[in-house]
Formats: structure tokens, sequence, C-alpha cells
């Protein structure tokens, strides 16, 4: 039946005032009111409907995406958007397309990279899309190690210009959003030989295709990668190898802030620290949190909803059948990923600030924090992109069988957020930069305070020594005993990692005999972050009845869930006591039952249109079956009660013909 909602006990249930958990979920009422605004005009035009995406062949596919990013661009033109709101439209449009890479990638690294006068030219050409520009830095042969990239850019002193080379097979550019087919210009890394000499990777502004036909220049060979993981989902990309036969650039397309090249070829570095190329690093990765809560709240909204319309065994005397989500087995897999949903939003807020505070620090030459903030960032990417990914396809699960149809939304969204654990840093390779980090911590500790989120380890000694004073399941709903809890862990199994680094004669390589064991202790550090700017925000005004109330019971479950997987770690660092991490687990057990009357308000609270959702097992009205029963029909595959090759292949098996079938 249309217009009934299924999910209306289930709403009736609500604790606390939904309208003020969607606020405090957005930041604040003026977000939540411009997200909002954009997510309706999204899913109010037909322009962007989504259902047929996943049948459509690639060229097919690809030129939706590009019909869907020039109609978004009009609407941005037309209804003069602001860079805010124009951000959440392409958010809410849900397609990976080019338009993402000009935006979050091109034009911030001219903004960080280019000089003053680089930014007056080519910012102003991006900004009114008049170039189209990609990010060329991962080759074919070399992705994470920046340095070993093969590229060559070559300073002719007699034309005043580079000469951009791919002198391997290795060396092709491959997998650059947008440069397969659509780029006209590319910021493309490269190493820099002045005179014979190597003088490190710089990033150069490349034309890659003609502006008036869009064909490749001379000199360039480009191309798509092919098909990716999914149906749709990152398909929609044109992901691109790219190779370069001496292609000539004037000198003054070096991106030159930090480091110049004279016209007579000498090597410069400016008065601009090197440093304030962390600054944008810091940008991007708080970004690539903010969207692991987006997607992490999205596969969360679905599996919920569904296992809430989801009846399943337990009938009494010819009575309903029990709700999927009454089962404890289906609570303890699923509230701790909404909890982590709400913990991985707070985290991406406090992220906000810190980038704000490290650029105003580095205007004003103050470098202190950066080391710091370079390592929490690079270690909560890690953490919250891993956690989402594994948290999409665990979702899935929950959804049973009807979990793995396209319709359910989940393997899209599965397949379009998989690579945010690879790209913009591989996350083993982010954690061992996190654990570098806090060992150099661990062994200044006599001479250096650390700061930020480090500034637990000043009290090294004593962490070292304390133990757990919990007695009952109850005292562990003290968030003084959490975080002491979760401090303990991380500063002992640092201290551990560091005194076992300094037995190996090479400290490098005791790092690679131990790094498997270095990536656990910045999993530790990077997870007492997460819930401890949790906590912090729940210290903070919170307004709304109820809301605070039932944020507090989410982040206890994300700590204490955390706590119950990781026990090994808290018993084998002698913190706790078997008996003790029991009476964690039974306080979970009480917590879920405590979310369970909340569990749809609270993902309601997340305000997802179905639009953005495209999932029948997540719709807001809990319409699941007959809704399924019709996308069933609707699939082109069924336009005909027989299949295409069925009278040629499968009638002469039937009628003992194949002998004389031709096939």
């Amino acid at each position: 039946m249309e217009g009934v909602d299924y999910l209306s006990d289930e709403r009736n249930k609500a604790q606390f005032d939904v309208d003020a958990m969607k606020v405090a979920w957005a930041g604040s009422r003026e977000a939540f009111e411009v997200s909002d605004r954009i997510a309706k005009l999204v899913a109010n035009d037909p322009a962007f409907e989504k259902f047929s995406r996943p049948m459509l062949g690639r060229k097919e596919l690809f030129k939706s995406t590009l019909r869907k990013a020039a109609h978004a661009w009009k609407l941005i033109i037309d209804l003069r958007l602001s860079e805010e709101e124009a951000t959440l439209l392409r958010h809410y449009i849900d397609e990976p397309a080019y338009t993402d890479l000009q935006w979050e990638m091109f034009i911030p690294a001219i903004e960080g990279q280019g000089t003053e006068e680089q930014k007056r030219k080519w910012l102003p050409l991006a900004r009114k899309m008049q170039v189209i520009g990609c990010y060329a830095q991962t080759e074919l042969g070399h992705g994470s190690n920046v340095q070993g990239l093969e590229t060559t850019a070559t300073f002719d002193p007699q034309s005043d210009a580079f000469v951009i080379n791919s002198p391997t097979l290795t060396s092709s550019k491959w997998w650059p959003g947008g440069m397969g087919k659509v780029s006209t210009h590319g910021i493309v890394y490269a190493r820099l030989i002045l005179d014979g000499q190597f003088h490190g990777v710089h990033g150069f502004i490349v034309q890659l295709r003609n502006l008036e036909n869009h064909s490749p220049v001379p000199g360039i060979t480009v191309g798509d990668i092919g098909l990716k993981f999914g149906n749709g989902a990152y398909n929609t990309m044109d992901n691109g190898v790219l190779r370069f036969d001496h292609v000539r650039i004037p000198r003054n397309q070096m991106l030159m802030r930090v480091s110049q090249v004279t016209k007579e070829g000498k090597f410069v570095q400016s008065d601009v620290p090197r440093q304030l190329i962390y600054g944008t690093m810091v940008y991007v990765r708080q970004k690539i949190v903010a969207n692991a809560f987006k997607a992490l709240s999205r596969a969360v909204c679905i599996a919920t909803r569904y296992s809430a319309v989801r009846r399943q065994f337990g009938s009494r005397n010819g009575g309903p059948e029990t709700q999927v989500i009454d089962y404890k087995t289906q609570q303890s897999r699923l509230f701790p990923l909404l909890a982590s949903a709400y913990a991985f939003r707070f985290v991406s807020e406090w992220l906000k600030w810190l980038y704000t505070d490290v650029k105003q620090r580095l205007e004003a030459n103050d470098f202190s924090t950066l080391p710091e903030a370079h390592a929490c960032t690079a270690g909560l990417k890690s953490l919250t992109t891993a956690a989402t990914a594994d948290g999409i396809e665990e979702c899935r699960k929950l959804c049973g069988g009807h979990g793995y149809l396209v319709s359910s939304g989940l393997p899209e969204l599965l397949a379009v957020y998989v690579p945010a654990c690879t790209y913009e840093g591989d996350n083993v390779v982010m954690m061992l930069q996190v654990a570098r980090f806090l060992v150099k911590t661990v062994s200044e500790l006599g001479y250096k305070q650390p700061v930020g989120t480090t500034a637990y380890m000043r009290r090294v000694a004593a962490l070292m020594q304390s133990n757990c004073t919990v007695k009952t399941a109850e005292d562990w709903l003290n968030p003084g005993a959490i975080v002491e809890a979760f401090e303990s862990r991380s500063a002992r199994m640092a201290v551990a990692c560091a005194q076992r680094l300094t037995m190996f004669e090479n400290p490098e390589e005791g790092f690679a005999e131990l790094s498997a064991d270095l990536v656990e202790v910045s999993l530790a550090h990077c997870q007492l972050i997460v819930v401890s700017k949790f906590i912090e925000k729940l210290q903070q005004q919170i307004h709304g009845n109820g809301v605070k109330q039932s944020l507090e019971v989410l982040c206890y479950v994300y700590a204490l869930f955390l706590l119950h997987k990781h026990r090994g770690d808290f018993l084998a660092t002698g913190y706790l006591t078997p008996k003790q991490a029991s009476l964690a687990n039974d306080q979970l057990r009480i917590l879920y039952s405590k979310v369970r009357p909340n569990a749809i308000a609270l993902v309601d609270s997340f305000n997802h249109t179905d639009h953005l959702l495209s999932s029948i097992l997540g719709r807001y009205d809990g319409n699941v079956y007959p809704k399924l029963y019709e996308a069933a029909f609707k699939d082109p595959f069924n336009d005909s009660d027989v299949a295409d090759g069925v009278h040629q292949y499968v009638q002469p098996i039937l009628k003992q013909e194949l002998q004389a079938a031709k096939l």
C-alpha cells in the first residue's frame, strides 16, 4: 500500500527529539537546513534518477554521467549556488565523476602549491570549468612510494621549457580519475631533472587535450584503464592511463610556490616553508574521514530499517514472527556500526577544527603541531575507511540474501566506497607513518612534551603502573574509566614496541621486522582519539529532549565494543583483569537493549533521502516486499518471458536434438 508508513510503530518508540538529533548530526541548524534543501533538490529532479544505472553498458553509463554533470553545473550557475551548496549537490547526486577531481584535487593543488601569479592565471579558468583538471600522480609501477615515481621533467634552458617524458612502461600514469576521457589538463607529478641531477618529485600543469576538439595533444597517449569492481559503482569515472613522449611545457607551468627553477636552470627554494603543503594533506584526509561517516551511515540506515521490517522465526500461537532486529546476534553486529557512524561523524567535526588550527599556525610559521596533526589525520584516514568498508559489507550480510541484490543499494555502495582504503595513502602505509611518529614521541619523552592527541603520553609512568578499578558492570558507564583504559592500552603497547626496537642494531630492520605489531600500536592510538573525541563532544551543550542521553549510550556502545573486540590487548598489557573485561561485555549487552527502541529514530536522524540510499530495503516507509517484486519486473531482462538464446541453446537439449543443432 502506497502512503503507509510501515515503520511508524518503530518511530513512535523514540525516546529523543529526532529533529534536534538531525541538527546535532548536521553540526548546526544552518548546516542541516542547507543540506536538507540540496538533498531534496536532487531527489526531486528526474535528471538525477539512479535506478537504471547498474543496468547500463559502460559507454551508456559514462554518457549518462556526463549528462548529469552538465545538468548539475547548469543548476549551480542558474541557482547561483555557493561553493558549499555545490559540494553538497555533487554529494547527493551520488555518482563519481570528473567534477569530483576538479574541485577536490586539481583546484586545491593549485591553491596549495601554485604561486600567486599561477593562481591568478589558472584558478579563474578552473572555477569557471574553462579547463578541466585531474591529479596525475599514481603510476602503473608506483603508488604509495611517491619518491619512486618514474615520469621525468627535464629542464631545457635553451627553450625555457620542461620536457615531460614516460621513460618506461611502469612510468605510465595509471588511475587518475577524470583523466581517461575528459580532463583537458593534469597536475602531473614527475622527477625534476636539472643538468642531469635529480631534484625531487614536483607538480607540473600539463595540457592533455585540445580545447577545441578534445583530442589528445601531440605526444600524449591517453585512455581509460577498464572496468572496475561493481555494476555501475565507480565505472562512472574515467580512471585513466597516460603516457608522455617528450611533451614540452613552459617553465612557468611547474607549481613553484615552494620550489622554483630559474631561467638559467638553477633550483631555488622559495621563502615559503615546505611544510605548507602538509596543510593540503590534512584537508584532503579530513574530507576522507567525512566521506567515511556518510557512507557508513547510509549502510547502517539500510540495514537497521530492513532489520525492523524483516521477521523470521519465533511465531507463537500463529502470531507474527520475531523482528530480526530483536535478536541479540543482530544487535551485537548492527548497533556497534550505528555507534561507529556517530563516532566518525564527531571525530570528523573535530578534524575540521584541526585543519583550521593547522592552517592558521602554518600561516604564522608555527610548525610545532604539524607532525602530530599529520600522523593523526593519516591514522584516522586509515581507521575510518577500513572500518567503513568492513561495516558496509557487514550491513550487506545483516540483510541476508536480499542484501546481495543490487536493488538493496549495498553492493553498489561497497563497490564505490572500498577504493578509499587505498587512495590518498594505502591504509597500512598510513598506520606505519603513525607508528613512526609514536615511536619517536616515546623516544623523546625525557626532553620533549608530547602535544595534541599524544598529550596523554606525558603521564606514561602513571599509565604504565595503574590498574583498572572497575568492580561492577555499571562502573564502565564512566567516561574517565573508559579513557584511562584506552590511554593505558595505547601507552603500554607503544612503549613495549619502542623498547623492542632498541634491540635491533639497525632501526630500519627493526621497524620492518615489527611492522605488523606497529600497525596494532597505531590502531590502539587512533581508537583512543575517536573514543576521546566522542566523549569530548558529549561535554558540550547539546540541545533537544533526550538527545545527549541517546548519544551517551552510543558512545559507551562504541567504546565498550572496541574494548570487547580488542580485549586481548587490554589483558595482555595487564591493565584489565579477565573479570573486568567480562563486566564490560555484560554492560554492552545492557546498552544494546537501550539502543533498540531508538534504532529507527537514530538512523532517521541521518536525514538520508530514499534517492541517496537508492535501496528498496532501506526505504523510509518500510514498504519492502511489494517494491522488491515490482523492481524485479522492471529489469529489462524480464521484458520477455522467453530469454534470447533459449530457443537456440536450451530447446535442443530438452528435445534431445543437440547433435543436429547449430550452436
